[in-house]
């Protein structure tokens, strides 16, 4: 009994290595959500009892005491505003937790299946699937089609629909030559971009030089400049040189390294460091979860000899629909190709072990047994993978060293 608790725990643990984002992204939004708060608090009670001092001051000077009531009629206007903001932000903060309440009972059930061959299981491993697909689906930019999976599975609550609805925006916005929408993003979360030194706000303000310069607009390239990029010369300096020279060269120039700041490109260069830069912010993998599963999967089923050159190219050993090894499939073949092989620390080979002339390894009863029920006479014996025949003294001995 001990024994089984003890595998249940680990299988728990080897899942949360999975399920990781699954409960990181509640946490930093809440937080996000928190620093807001503290954000217009702090800046709604500074200026509210300054005006107050103010309007103190006034009032006891013998000044216009219609003055005074407007001054006060606009701080509790003021403070109405605030009121709104911190309902907004409450209710903001209220899903959060429903959302991570969800997502921790999801992983508790989990742990509480007492083993893996328990139905209970199977239908936990659905419902992952369905995140893995709906996560798949988000980050290809099939916001639609993944809402729409995530409520016909009733999974809104396990799956981060509004974040990467977002982010595909903003990275969309980019691809199409605008950096109005990832600024304004950049402004919402600059606290936390600048504990992780992200540069993507300096590549967006190069962006819009670049442009300027690239419509002829020169003073405004340099106003622009002073402005925004020179501040960045002890961080960046090889790109602050490399902006101011480039008003020496026109869009049309073919020296490389400027010709690589008029190129398009860096419009998809923008897009993917956004994408990094937002992932990095939120806890999140680079590589959708289902990648991460599948490849972990593979690897686990993956042995030297599935891509051997005596790998069997036959339509039966090529198809996922028989029993043979998913590796050696051709859907899968490949994908598994630069994978690590699986560490086993037990061998499972049968007893007896023989060698056909095609390379495939069977234990010798069960190959004598299976060719003498098809009826073949002692003679001769038959792959089961492949069904070619062949000579029983053709077959030799394998030892395993």
């Amino acid at each position: 009994m001990a024994a089984e608790l003890t595998t249940t725990k680990l299988n728990a643990e080897s899942h949360l290595l999975l399920e990781q984002p699954l409960l990181r992204l509640p946490h930093e939004l809440a937080r996000k959500n928190f620093k807001t708060v503290q954000k217009h608090v702090e800046r709604e009670n500074k200026d509210i009892l300054s005006a107050l001092k103010t309007t103190a001051n006034a009032a006891f000077t013998g000044h216009d005491s219609s003055q005074t009531l407007s001054n006060l009629d606009n701080m509790i206007n003021r403070m109405q505003g605030l009121k709104r903001k911190m309902v907004n932000l409450h209710n903001e903060e209220k899903i959060l937790h429903q959302h991570s309440r969800r997502r921790i009972q999801h992983l508790q059930d989990l742990y509480e299946i007492p083993s893996l061959a328990d139905v209970k299981y199977d239908e936990w491993s659905r419902v992952r699937l369905n995140r893995l697909l709906v996560d798949y689906l988000l980050r290809c930019g099939y916001g639609e089609s993944a809402r729409a999976l995530a409520k016909e599975k009733g999974i809104e609550e396990l799956v981060d629909l509004d974040v990467f609805v977002q982010c595909h925006r903003v990275e969309e916005s980019l691809r199409r030559g605008s950096t109005k929408e990832c600024l304004a993003w950049c402004a919402e979360h600059k606290p936390m971009m600048k504990k992780t030194d992200s540069r993507l706000e300096f590549e967006l303000r190069m962006q819009q030089y670049i442009e300027l310069r690239r419509n002829g607009q020169v003073v405004e390239a340099r106003q622009h400049a002073r402005k925004y990029l020179t501040q960045h010369a002890n961080t960046y300096p090889k790109e602050v040189n490399r902006a101011a020279g480039l008003l020496a060269y026109p869009p049309d120039t073919q020296v490389q390294e400027y010709n690589m700041l008029y190129s398009p490109a860096r419009w998809d260069f923008l897009a993917t460091l956004f994408v990094q830069t937002h992932h990095e912010l939120f806890s999140l993998p680079a590589r959708p979860l289902l990648h991460i599963a599948l490849s972990a999967g593979l690897s686990a089923l993956k042995t030297p000899s599935c891509h051997s050159k005596h790998a069997s190219s036959t339509a039966n050993a090529s198809s996922t629909t028989t029993s043979v090894c998913p590796i050696c499939s051709t859907e899968l073949n490949e994908l598994a190709r630069k994978l690590p092989y699986a560490h086993h620390t037990k061998s499972y080979v049968e007893n007896d072990p023989v060698v056909l002339p095609n390379g495939r390894v069977y234990g010798r009863d069960r190959l004598l047994e299976m060719s003498a029920k098809v009826g073949l006479d002692p003679g001769h014996v038959k792959d089961p993978t492949t069904s070619h025949l062949y000579p029983a003294s053709d077959i030799r001995k394998v030892y395993i060293s």
